[in-house]
C-alpha cells in the first residue's frame, strides 16, 4: 500500500490552487509518477513514508529510525515539512528544496528534544523537485535516487554512510564491506545534527527517462541489474504502478528484512 499523503491543512491546498491559477506553477506537472510502500517480511510496522504530488512537482521519500513510533513520526514529519515549505515558497529553485530539507531537520530535532519518547528519532530523506521538466534532487542518509535513460542505469545520489565515506576510501573490498559491523551506520540523517549536510544534484531528463527513488529496504537487497531490469518494463509499456509493485515483490521475495518503498517518476516521450 502507498504509505503517503499530502497535507491535512486546507490552507496549504488553497495556496496550491492559488499558485496554479496565478501561473506560479506553470510548467509543473509534466512528469508521470507512482509510489508504493510495504512493511516487508520482518518488521511489524512501516517507518518509511513517501509522497508524490504531481501538481506541485514534488516527490519525497523518507526512511525513519528511532524505535517504537518515533521512526514513523520522524519520516512523516520530514516529508510533510518539505512539502509545506516548497508549497509556501515564492519561487522554484535548488535553494528552495535545500532550505525545505534543512527546515525538516530543525523540526525533527525540536520534536525529539521536546518529547522524551521521541529522543533519538531521525530519518533519511530523498526529495525531487520538478523545474521546467527536469529534476532538482536533495538527499540525506542512504535513501537513493537512480536514473534510467538512453545512457543507461546509474545512481544519482551518494550514500552518506560509513561504508561509502570511510570504508571505500580506505580500500576495503565490496565483500568485506557487505559484512562489516559498520555497514549500516549513517554519517548524516535528518534529526541527527545541526548544521545538516544536504547532498544536491541537478538532473536533466530525456524523453522516456525514469527516476527511481527508494529506501534501503529495496536497494539493500536487490542489485543494480535487478532494479534496472524491472525499471526497463516502465519504458516498454508496463505501468509505473505495476513497476513499483514488481520492485516491492522482488524485495520481499529476497527476504524483505526491512520496510521497502519505491517512487518512480517518468518523463513522457
Amino acid at each position: 500500500m502507498w504509505n503517503g499523503c499530502f497535507c491535512d491543512s486546507n490552507s496549504l491546498l488553497d495556496v496550491l490552487q492559488s499558485s496554479m491559477r496565478s501561473g506560479q506553477l506553470k510548467g509543473v506537472g509534466m512528469l508521470e509518477s507512482s509510489a508504493l510502500s510495504d512493511k516487508g517480511c520482518v518488521r511489524s510496522n512501516n517507518e518509511d513514508y513517501c509522497l508524490i504530488e504531481p501538481d506541485l512537482g514534488l516527490y519525497v521519500l523518507a526512511d525513519g529510525m528511532g524505535g517504537a513510533k518515533a521512526g514513523e513520526r520522524a519520516s512523516k514529519m520530514a516529508v510533510d515539512t518539505v512539502a509545506e515549505m516548497v508549497l509556501l515558497a515564492q519561487r522554484r529553485d535548488s535553494q528552495v528544496l535545500i532550505s525545505a530539507v534543512e527546515e525538516a531537520n530543525r523540526r525533527v530535532i525540536q520534536a525529539s528534544h521536546s518529547d522524551p519518547s521521541l529522543e533519538g528519532m531521525g530519518t533519511t530523506l530523498v526529495a525531487a523537485l520538478e523545474i521546467a521538466g527536469d529534476l532538482s534532487v536533495a538527499s540525506v542518509g542512504d535513501s537513493r535516487a537512480y536514473l534510467l535513460d538512453d545512457d543507461g542505469f546509474r545512481a544519482i545520489t551518494d550514500d552518506q554512510t560509513w561504508v561509502n565515506e570511510v570504508g571505500r576510501p580506505l580500500g576495503l573490498d565490496e565483500d568485506t564491506l557487505k559484512n562489516h559491523p559498520m555497514r549500516h551506520v549513517l554519517t548524516m540523517a535528518i534529526g541527527a545534527s545541526s548544521p545538516l549536510t544536504v547532498n544536491y544534484y541537478s538532473v536533466g531528463l530525456k524523453p522516456n527517462a525514469l527516476v527511481l527513488m527508494c529506501s534501503d529496504g529495496l536497494h539493500g537487497v536487490l542489485e543494480a541489474p535487478q532494479l534496472e531490469e524491472i525499471l526497463r518494463g516502465g519504458q516498454d509499456g508496463v505501468s509505473l504502478e505495476e513497476s513499483c509493485r514488481q520492485l516491492i515483490d522482488a524485495a520481499k521475495k529476497a527476504g524483505g528484512p526491512d520496510n521497502v518503498t519505491a517512487v518512480i517518476v517518468r518523463k513522457p516521450r
